[in-house]
């Protein structure tokens, strides 16, 4: 009786396991499968705050604050000038990795670009 109890706990852990684990790769962030992204400025934030795409992808930052915003890798990758009210700027990424950025007008405005 007691080998049975075992058993079956050990295949509820198991499959308690691999539901966990299908959830979690069923919502993970995928690249985005298109030629261009678009990420507003509002509200001194980033939205989406984070993208994931593929190499070659364009993307675009719109300002829509009322104040003047910029865009800038911390590794100095890429740099906008300072965007007004829907002035955009563009970027496309053609090697893989993460690319960190923020306002330099406000520092604690940031993003994050994951480029596949």
């Amino acid at each position: 009786m007691k080998t049975r109890k075992r058993i079956l706990v050990m295949v509820s852990v198991v499959v308690a396991i691999a539901i966990v684990i299908f959830t979690y790769r069923a919502l993970e962030p995928r690249a985005v499968e298109a030629s261009s992204v678009e990420v507003k400025i509002d509200n001194f934030s980033f939205s989406p705050a984070s993208v994931r795409v593929k190499a070659g992808t364009q993307i675009t930052w719109t300002n829509r604050d009322d104040i003047p915003h910029t865009v800038v890798e911390e590794n100095k990758g890429f740099k906008s000038k300072v965007l007004d009210t829907d002035e955009k700027f563009s970027f496309t990424p053609t090697t893989p990795g993460t690319y960190n950025y923020f306002c330099s007008i406000h520092p604690k405005m940031t993003g994050k670009v994951v480029v596949e």
